[in-house]
């Protein structure tokens, strides 16, 4: 396989968060079995893009064939996403949902995402399986290709306000090591193996 880049991008964007230990966590995990095959890891956080809710005054699907992006918030994400082979989403859950500043980050783009291949990694009290699920119909709608395997991270009982205070307590980083390392790993070989099909009309996700 030739060298590819995958982006491993911390999704949450709340001002007390656990989110970039959590992709440190991930990342110690994929880190060798990406790197032998050529696969580079670039962590991308996005609270540094500070992204209001859409602003731009033209769509996400018409750039850059028709319309380019008026602000430069918008052209520093575009920019960020386009320059990667695939992804790893690490997302939060809030409320039972998707986060708000996730989703709007997502929306925010369309052809520099479209067709790429994408790994969901979700955490949160009950490990975010009903954001990962939403997350996966709203990249798999928008024609990204979305690994088979979501890992899904709880937070251990005696460490849940530990997690929502920002950090990440060692019941729950002892529980995760045990139960999710092989769950990761398993994500991070099917999106290798995406990685190694063309991103073409024939490897686009079926309707």
């Amino acid at each position: 396989m030739a060298s590819k880049s995958v982006a491993l991008i911390t999704m949450s964007t709340r001002g007390t968060r656990v989110g970039p230990t959590v992709s440190a966590f991930v990342e110690k995990i994929i880190e060798k079995p990406l790197s032998s095959a050529g696969i580079t890891i670039a962590n991308v956080d996005l609270v540094k893009f500070n992204l209001p809710v859409y602003n731009e005054p033209v769509a996400p699907a018409m750039v850059p064939e028709k319309a380019q992006f008026k602000y430069e918030h918008s052209r520093a994400w575009s920019a960020e996403i386009k320059k990667h082979d695939g992804y790893i989403l690490v997302i939060p859950e809030y409320n039972y949902s998707v986060a708000g500043g996730t989703k709007n980050a997502i929306d925010y783009l369309m052809n520099e995402w479209k067709g790429k291949p994408v790994a969901i990694v979700s955490y949160g009290i009950h490990g975010g399986a009903t954001a990962s699920e939403q997350v996966k119909g709203a990249l798999s709608g928008m024609g990204l290709r979305v690994a088979e395997t979501r890992p899904t991270l709880s937070f251990s009982q005696p460490d849940v306000f530990s997690a929502i205070g920002g950090r990440l307590g060692d019941a729950t980083t002892k529980a995760w090591e045990a139960e999710q390392t092989v769950s990761i790993l398993k994500a991070a070989e099917d999106l290798k193996g995406l990685l190694l099909q063309p991103n073409t009309p024939a490897n686009a996700p079926k309707p």
